[in-house]
C-alpha cells in the first residue's frame, strides 16, 4: 500500500479521496454512540459538512467522461446532496424514522457503494490499495 498515486494526484482529488477516507472512522464512531445525544449531533453535523464536501469536490473529478465532463456518478452526488437535505430537513420536523433511513441510505449507497468503485482496476485508490495496475 502506498499513497503515492493519491499524492500525485490533482488536488480535486486528493481533497475528495481524504474527505471521502475520513468519513470511515468517523461513521463508525456515529454508530456506536447513543442516538440523539449531544456527540451524535456534533458528530453527525461533522459527518455531514464532510460528506458534502466529497459530493460537491466530486465535480472537479473528472477522469471518466460520459456526457461532457461527466459521468454517472456525478448523479450519485446531486442524489447524495439531496439526500443530506432531506435528511436534515426529516430530523429537524422529528421524524427520527425517515432521518435514520436517508442516513444509513447513504453510509451504504454514497459511501460504501461507490467507495466499493474506486478499488476497480485502473483507478487510483485500485493503485494506493493494491499498488501499480
Amino acid at each position: 500500500m502506498t499513497l503515492q498515486p493519491l499524492l500525485a494526484a490533482p488536488i480535486a482529488i486528493i481533497l475528495h479521496a481524504f474527505a471521502a477516507m475520513s468519513l470511515i472512522p468517523l461513521t463508525a464512531l456515529i454508530f456506536t454512540i447513543k442516538r440523539g445525544s449531544l456527540w451524535h449531533k456534533r458528530l453527525g453535523w461533522a459527518w455531514v459538512l464532510i460528506m458534502a464536501t466529497v459530493a460537491l469536490s466530486s465535480f472537479w473529478v473528472q477522469e471518466i467522461r460520459l456526457f461532457g465532463p461527466f459521468s454517472p456518478i456525478h448523479a450519485l452526488s446531486l442524489f447524495t446532496l439531496g439526500s443530506l437535505t432531506y435528511a436534515i430537513w426529516r430530523i429537524r420536523s422529528g421524524d427520527r424514522r425517515a432521518h435514520r433511513r436517508a442516513m444509513l441510505l447513504l453510509v451504504w449507497g454514497a459511501l460504501a457503494g461507490a467507495g466499493a468503485f474506486t478499488l476497480l482496476p485502473g483507478r487510483i485508490m485500485h493503485m494506493v490499495v493494491f499498488g501499480s495496475a
